[in-house]
């Protein structure tokens, strides 16, 4: 079944397209242009003839009023003239006119009195070759002139006139054609030279970038969008392949020891504590299991795109005083009424992460305070973490020295999971020298 002419039109190549609607927009305006010449030149020919005419027609109506007419009448641009008195009779012509039959009737004379134009009338019949431009005036006793003048020549100057053109704008079209095929090819060059620099980017080849052309056009901008959109998917991968080395790296040391103590129980079953045994084993696997929380909450936080799980009105006064509790070292000095917007659950975890940090690191006890701007502090009284240390410690499996020395260390997520949670919030959270110790400082916007 043949394509239908809308489908084989899309089908085509976008420069054949373009070259085609600029030929098709260029010939319509181009014989519109051309029948408006034609129209506009014969109206002009016209109008100068007509009052030529008129002009000769008007000195002989006056010399027929003063009786001063000659026999024959002379005019020197070649009009044809003739009086008819009131009984119908031609009474004075110019040479070599018929002075029997007038050029018009009295019904034709008097329509065209009436109307005040000119009129159009075939001269064959009255052995004057060609059309005739006739003008009737009205003289004193009942006479009537006639004024006619031949219009051959204006046809035959328009005829040509449209033959020109119909010659020369086909040929003006076909070369504006040939021109906006190689503008246009001209044009698409950088937009090539876009999809054979993409062709060329693969898996291998991720650090490559497109060709930006030197012009600040469109075209330019797509290029420079394009670059930024690859910098970003490569940023990406590279973060994503670091978070799978990490997670590798994190899951091989809990494997490796519940191996080791297995292998070490199977091996010499008759002198192990199976009770030992199964307390290291689990709490290997407890490591195994927060590492996989805290990597399924930063995949559903990229998955969401910095946007929370849910949009509904959070007391996060009752989600502090909630998680305070379960901490026996914290004490909540400043618990103010203050309601965010956002999701309960994640609110909660970054509480319960920043707890578990300042537990772990404090000396004797840990404070807690809501203030009702929105600012949450978690205070502990422990060594603090070094100022340039402070932003580096929110990247993903971060751990400073002193972490990873102590057993009871995580896999360095916690953190990263506050600050991405409280950005998806429009929140910030930054790290303080609590003099002794660190405060955390989460800033979230308060809902009025």
């Amino acid at each position: 079944m043949a394509d239908s002419p809308l489908v084989w039109w899309r089908r085509q190549g976008l420069r054949f397209r373009l070259t085609v609607a600029a030929a098709a927009v260029l010939a319509l305006a181009l014989a519109v242009s051309a029948s408006v010449l034609v129209s506009v030149l014969e109206r002009a020919l016209m109008d100068t003839v007509d009052e030529s005419t008129r002009q000769t027609a008007q000195a002989v109506r006056v010399a027929a009023d003063a009786g001063t007419l000659t026999s024959p009448i002379s005019t020197h641009d070649g009009t044809i003239v003739q009086v008819v008195d009131a009984g119908g009779r031609i009474t004075h012509v110019t040479y070599g006119t018929d002075r029997l039959v007038p050029l018009l009737d009295a019904q034709a004379r008097d329509k065209v009195l009436k109307r005040g134009q000119a009129t159009v009338l075939d001269g064959r019949p009255y052995a004057i070759p060609g059309f005739l431009r006739v003008i009737v005036l009205s003289a004193d006793h009942g006479q009537t002139v006639i004024a006619a003048r031949p219009i051959s020549e204006i046809q035959t100057s328009l005829v040509t006139a449209g033959r020109v053109l119909l010659v020369g704008t086909p040929a003006l079209i076909v070369l504006l054609a040939v021109a906006s095929w190689l503008m246009i090819g001209r044009t698409l060059r950088p937009i090539a030279a876009l999809r054979r620099g993409a062709a060329d980017i693969t898996h291998t080849a991720r650090s490559r970038r497109l060709p930006v052309p030197q012009s600040r056009d469109e075209v330019y901008s797509l290029a420079t969008t394009l670059n930024g959109m690859l910098a970003r998917l490569e940023e990406a991968e590279q973060r994503q392949r670091a978070l799978v080395s990490d997670a590798a790296h994190e899951l091989r040391s809990p494997l490796a020891s519940i191996r080791l103590q297995l292998e070490v129980a199977l091996g010499h079953p008759e002198g192990q504590d199976w009770r030992e045994t199964a307390e290291g084993v689990l709490e290997d696997t407890m490591r195994l299991s927060r590492l996989a929380e805290d990597l399924l909450a930063l995949a559903r936080l990229d998955e969401r795109g910095g946007v929370p799980a849910r949009q509904e009105p959070v007391e996060l006064d009752e989600v502090v005083r909630q998680t305070v509790d379960r901490y026996a070292e914290a004490r909540l000095t400043v618990c103010d009424p203050v309601v965010v917007r956002g999701d309960a659950l994640d609110l909660s975890r970054v509480l319960t992460n920043l707890m578990d940090n300042a537990v772990r690191h404090t000396s004797s006890k840990v404070e807690v305070a809501l203030t009702a701007d929105g600012v949450l502090t978690v205070t502990d009284d422990g060594p603090g973490i070094p100022e340039q240390d402070r932003e580096r410690v929110f990247n993903r499996f971060t751990r400073l020295d002193s972490g990873r020395s102590r057993d009871e260390g995580g896999a360095g997520l916690g953190l990263a999971i506050v600050r991405e949670t409280v950005r998806a919030h429009g929140g910030t959270v930054v790290l303080e020298d609590a003099a002794p110790g660190l405060r955390a400082v989460v800033r979230l916007p308060v809902s009025r």
